[in-house]
């Protein structure tokens, strides 16, 4: 199978460092997030997936998650507190919904980790949350800065059925 220039350096990556940094920017109505792709096969641990933050600062953190792990620390359990990954704040780790693991969120996770008929079941994922910085409230909690909120899709809920007005318009488009 040939691979294209992104593909090997994602392959070779993985094969020096253990995993690889997939960032993608975001713009005035979707956040930018970071996702690993390696932890699965590295670790045998989840991937993990980060919005909201600079660049830099979510591949640092995944890079922390990584060490934790690779060190010997169990893999965070859905919704456990874990230290260390954000300086100066706790993070908290959510399983991400599986019909939320999309090529939107994770397409080169799921190119690599390949079919999920094949892998024995369908790759698993979990998001890091961080908290805002005053309050220290996460997107769930009543209280939360509405920008920390918007900054962090809550992937570990099923993703909403289309609004009456879409499936009205997909009806007629037929």
């Amino acid at each position: 199978m040939a691979f294209n220039d992104y593909e090997e350096r994602l392959v070779a990556n993985i094969a020096e460092h253990g995993w690889f940094c997939v960032s993608v920017f975001g713009n005035a109505s979707e956040p930018s997030f970071s996702y690993s792709v390696g932890f699965a096969e590295t670790l045998d641990a989840p991937e993990f997936i980060v919005f909201g933050l600079p660049g830099e600062l979510m591949h640092a953190m995944l890079w922390e998650m990584f060490h934790k792990l690779k060190g010997g620390v169990p893999v965070p359990e859905d919704g456990e507190r874990v230290a260390g990954i954000l300086e100066g704040y706790d993070c908290v780790v959510r399983d991400v919904h599986p019909e939320n693991v999309v090529r939107d969120y994770l397409n080169s996770a799921i190119w690599r980790w390949g079919d999920p008929t094949l892998r024995g079941g369908s790759l698993k994922v979990r998001q890091l949350f961080w908290p805002g910085v005053t309050q220290r409230l996460f997107p769930w909690e009543s209280g939360c800065d509405p920008e920390v909120r918007a900054a962090q899709p809550l992937l570990y809920l099923p993703p909403k059925p289309p609004g009456l007005a879409s499936r009205i318009r997909k009806l007629f488009r037929n």
